[in-house]
């Protein structure tokens, strides 16, 4: 008995400190342990010998309980300093769930944190258990096992009990991740954005952004506008932000910008990725203030809830609804999240063969012939089509990039490791004759059309920005239409939660206008 107690109490002693001091290696670094409040080192301390036994239950070993559990924290910040330097923002408690996604679309993610890193990684894991269950022998496999046990549970209880009384004493997070892992430290920071996960969206004057016309019946179905919304994956426009790009790479593009309705710079709550905050924005209305914590992900809850949308608010006035994505639906559970929506129509990587794609993914021009294909069939209604890319998502370092490109693009020479921009403007290049397809396509249809616009976030290309700085963070939108109209073209940056409303109100106060081509 002597014994094991001894082994458990020094390595839970040794857990408090090994996991304490881990925590310097977090970017950005939360401040000391003992200059927190009280409650957040309450509930680290009880966090790590939770996290430590429930791992001594499991392998019955406390210093191979302490090896798997530091090392899992270890993971974690590894991951959390990967996402700071390429996302500028800490790990969260709904990233978690990403660790399952790695699994089902090993692609997008282990690519960003290395693929040799991940496969080393996976072998010393599974050297070190090995090991471990070699090395020392099971703290329960003695006569003194039920006093063992009995320590082990009053150590999972007692932090039970601790977490219990101290979380709900967890001070106000900001919801700026940065600050809030600062000033909290990694595991109050995870738990207390983890309980506010559990209150709801708040849903309250979502209707408002969608509101029905004052008149419905003044509002004619068969002289209504066909839409196309285009969510393009991390798109900008890269000129300004990199002077040596030639301005021909996106003829269209400006043809289109010139002559939009409205168009601008697009101010997005996303960096380099986490497409779902600026989608989620863009179709629903909803303000980072109104969705609270669930601003990270707000797909886990509109996939529970009824929410107001672009898409339910034209199936009202009569269109139908069609969501064209070359990716499966279940990512980001869009199949569950875009019925609730008003989608009538989900079009995902099953409708495409692989001669589609355009390096990684199903290519740009793909989508402009789906769209077309869909105006052509359209039965009388009009139409609604978002169309979410997949042609410029990273990793663009994956990818071969072609001097070619490089040549006819950029003034001067690439700069050594800025291939990734070479394979970018491929890309780009791509989609500005995707837009120019689209515009043709509407223009050809009996109905006058709509084409509205956007980038979702920049592009993770971190060599890159190390060697020509940063750009904003702002993306580019606009919204054109085929129809002629008197009002001047209005220039202007735009939150993402206003393009959608913005694009509705026009086809609700124009409806009139609205004729043959």
């Amino acid at each position: 008995m002597i014994q094991g107690f001894w082994n458990g109490f020094w390595a839970t002693i040794a857990t408090l400190v090994v996991t304490s001091l881990f925590e310097l290696l977090l970017k950005p670094r939360p401040q000391p342990l003992w200059q927190r409040a009280p409650a957040a080192i309450a509930v680290h301390l009880a966090t790590a010998v939770l996290h430590f036994a429930f791992w001594l239950l499991v392998v019955q070993r406390p210093w191979f309980a302490l090896v798997i559990a530091a090392s899992l924290q270890m993971v974690v910040i590894q991951v959390n300093n990967t996402k700071s330097t390429s996302l500028r923002e800490p790990f969260l408690c709904q990233d978690f769930e990403y660790f399952v996604d790695a699994v089902r679309h090993p692609r997008l993610y282990i690519p960003f944190f290395g693929i040799g890193l991940t496969i080393a990684a996976s072998a010393a894991g599974a050297i070190a258990i090995g090991i471990g269950f070699w090395l020392e022998p099971s703290l329960y496999g003695h006569a003194d096992a039920p006093w063992s046990l009995l320590g082990t549970l009053v150590l999972v209880a007692a932090s039970v009990a601790v977490l219990a009384r101290q979380l709900p004493r967890l001070s106000d997070c900001t919801l700026e991740p940065n600050e809030d892992l600062v000033s909290l430290g990694l595991y109050p920071y995870l738990w207390a954005y983890g309980r506010l996960t559990r209150h709801p969206i708040d849903r309250q004057d979502n209707d408002a952004a969608f509101a029905a016309p004052a008149d419905p019946d003044a509002i004619d179905a068969a002289r209504l506008p066909n839409v196309v919304l285009v969510q393009s994956e991390s798109f900008f426009d890269p000129r300004d932000w990199h002077p040596a790009i030639r301005r021909e790479l996106l003829g269209e593009y400006d043809a289109l910008m010139t002559e939009a309705l409205q168009s601008g710079r697009f101010d997005v709550p996303a960096w380099g990725a986490n497409t779902v905050r600026t989608e989620c924005a863009v179709l629903t209305g909803f303000t980072p203030s109104r969705l609270g914590v669930h601003r990270f992900n707000p797909y886990h809850q509109l996939s529970k809830l009824p929410a107001n949308s672009l898409a339910g608010a034209l199936k009202r006035l009569g269109y139908r609804t069609v969501c064209i994505h070359p990716y499966p639906a279940s990512f980001y559970l869009r199949d569950k999240v875009y019925p609730r929506l008003g989608f009538d129509t989900f079009l995902d990587i099953a409708d495409f063969d692989i001669s589609e794609r355009d390096g990684q993914y199903i290519g740009d021009l793909a989508l402009a012939e789906r769209v077309q294909q869909q105006l052509a069939a359209a039965d009388g209604k009009p139409l609604f089509i978002f169309v979410i890319s997949m042609e410029t998502h990273g990793p663009l370092h994956l990818e071969v990039a072609d001097p070619t490109v490089a040549e006819r693009w950029l003034e001067g020479r690439v700069t050594r490791g800025c291939e990734a921009l070479t394979v970018y403007l491929r890309h780009l290049r791509n989609t500005d004759c995707m837009l120019g397809r689209l515009r043709d396509s509407l223009r050809r249809n009996e109905r006058p059309g709509i084409l509205g616009f956007y980038g979702d976030h920049v592009p993770i290309m971190p060599k890159v920005y190390a060697l020509h700085g940063e750009p904003d963070g702002l993306t580019n939108y606009f919204i054109w239409q085929t129809a002629p109209h008197s009002s001047d073209n209005v220039r202007m940056t735009l939150p993402a939660d206003k393009l959608g409303t913005t694009i509705y109100d026009r086809i609700i106060e124009h409806a009139g206008e609205f004729g043959a081509n």
